[in-house]
C-alpha cells in the first residue's frame, strides 16, 4: 500500500476527483485529500475525507509527512503556476514543496488559458523537474468552449498514478540510447560547419524515457540546453564521435532514438591552427559523413526499436521521409519542417509527422516535451507489438 496525497483545486472538474479518490482507495492506497478553498466551492473537503476513509482527528501535519505520490487533479492554471514557481500559500502548495516522491498533475482550465505562453512555460518547467502531466483533453469545457483544456478522465489519471507507484510500463528497465543536438565539423582550430539544433527535442525524449523507468544514455552533440539529471551523458561533438558512440553503445540498447542533427558533410581537411584572415578566397572541399542511422539499421538486433528523425524543408519533405523510412531500416520516423522559425531547430515547440510501416499521422504544434511524450507512446506500442 502506498500513501498518495490527492490535491484537488478549484474547478468544476473537482467532482471528477471524487471518482479518482475512490479508485485509489479501492486499489488499496492510503489517500490523503488536500482540498483547496477554491475546490470547496464545488465539492466539500468532508466528501473527500469520507471517500478516502480518513479517521477523525488526523494529524494536522499529515500533508508534510512522507508520501509515495502527489496527484493534483484537477490542477488549475493558478495552482500550476504555484507549483512551477514554488509558492506555498495553502496546504496543497506546502505539501508540494515538501514532497520528495513522484508527482502527477492533471491540468484543467479554459482552452485559452492552457494555450497562453505563461501556462505552457509553467507546464514545461514542471516536466523538466520530472513531473508527469496527464492531459488536458480536447472537448467542450464547462463554459461551452471547444478546445484543449478538459481534465483527463479519472481512470486515465488512475492508470498513470498506478504506473508511477508500481513502476510498470513497456519502457521500465529498458536501455534507451538517445542522441541530441547538432554536430560541428572543424574547419580549423576555431571555426566549424554546423547547424542550429539546440538539442531540446532529444533532451525532452531522454527525460521522458527516464520518467517512464528506462535506463537512458544521452549522446550529446553541443547541447544548448541542460541534460536531464540522472541520465548517462556522453559528449559527441562531431559526426565521427557520434558514429563511434552510437554504434558501440547501440549493441546493448533496446531502443535507439536518433534525434540529433548529424552533419551530412564535413571538411575533407581541417587545419590544426586558425587560418588567418586575408583577401584570398577560401575554397572548401566537403566529403560525406557516415549515415549513422543506416549503419544502426544494418546492425540492429532482434526486438530492437530504431527511431529516426527527418529534418526537411519544402513540400517534398514528406516524400523524402517516406523514402528514408523504407531505406534506413527504422521502425519509426519523425518528420519536422526546419524551414519554419516557430518549430524545429532551436525552437521550444514542434509540429511533426510520425511515419511507421503503413501508418502516418500528424502531431499538432505543441511544446517539445509534449511531442516527446507522443513519440514515446509510439515506441511503447512498438515494444508491445514486438
Amino acid at each position: 500500500m502506498a500513501r498518495v496525497l490527492l490535491g484537488v483545486t478549484g474547478g468544476i472538474a473537482a467532482y471528477k476527483a471524487c471518482e479518482l479518490c475512490r479508485l485509489l482507495v479501492k486499489d488499496g492506497h492510503d489517500v490523503v485529500p488536500l482540498v483547496t478553498p477554491g475546490a470547496e466551492r464545488f465539492v466539500t473537503a468532508e466528501t473527500f475525507r469520507a471517500l478516502a476513509r480518513r479517521p477523525p482527528g488526523d494529524d494536522v501535519y499529515l500533508h508534510l509527512t512522507r508520501a509515495d505520490l502527489l496527484v493534483v487533479a484537477p490542477c488549475t492554471a493558478n495552482t500550476l503556476a504555484k507549483l512551477a514557481h514554488g509558492l506555498a500559500d495553502n496546504v496543497l502548495a506546502e505539501a508540494a514543496l515538501a514532497h520528495r516522491g513522484s508527482v502527477l498533475v492533471a491540468p484543467a482550465m479554459n482552452p485559452r488559458m492552457w494555450a497562453h505562453p505563461a501556462t505552457r512555460a509553467n507546464a514545461a518547467t514542471l516536466r523538466e523537474r520530472g513531473v508527469v502531466l496527464v492531459g488536458p483533453d480536447e472537448g467542450e469545457t464547462a463554459e461551452g468552449e471547444l478546445g484543449v483544456g478538459r481534465m483527463a478522465e479519472p481512470d486515465e489519471i488512475f492508470d498513470a498514478a498506478r504506473n508511477l507507484l508500481m513502476g510498470t510500463g513497456p519502457l521500465l528497465g529498458k536501455r534507451v540510447l538517445v542522441s541530441a543536438g547538432g554536430t560541428r565539423e572543424p574547419l580549423d582550430a576555431v571555426r566549424f560547419v554546423g547547424n542550429r539544433s539546440s538539442g531540446r527535442m532529444g533532451v525532452a525524449l531522454a527525460a521522458g524515457a527516464q520518467r517512464r523507468g528506462a535506463v537512458v544514455t544521452l549522446l550529446a552533440a553541443n547541447l544548448a540546453v541542460p541534460a536531464p539529471a540522472g541520465v548517462e551523458l556522453v559528449e559527441t561533438p562531431t559526426a565521427a564521435d557520434l558514429e563511434r558512440e552510437a554504434l558501440g553503445r547501440g549493441v546493448e540498447a533496446d531502443v535507439i532514438v536518433m534525434a540529433a542533427a548529424v552533419a551530412d558533410y564535413r571538411p575533407a581537411e581541417a587545419l590544426a591552427a586558425k587560418r588567418p584572415k586575408d583577401k584570398a578566397a577560401w575554397t572548401l572541399e566537403l566529403e560525406p559523413t557516415t549515415d549513422v542511422l543506416s549503419a544502426l539499421g544494418e546492425h540492429r538486433h532482434d526486438g530492437q526499436i530504431l527511431v529516426g528523425f527527418a529534418a526537411e524543408t519544402g513540400a517534398t519533405g514528406l516524400e523524402r521521409a517516406r523514402e528514408k523510412l523504407a531505406r534506413k531500416g527504422a521502425d519509426l520516423f519523425v518528420l519536422n519542417d526546419v524551414s519554419r522559425t516557430d518549430i524545429g531547430f532551436d525552437a521550444y515547440e514542434n509540429e511533426v509527422t510520425l511515419l511507421a510501416a503503413g501508418t502516418e499521422r500528424t502531431v499538432a504544434k505543441a511544446p517539445k516535451e509534449e511531442i516527446a511524450a507522443v513519440i514515446l507512446d509510439e515506441v511503447e506500442a512498438l515494444l508491445l507489438d514486438g
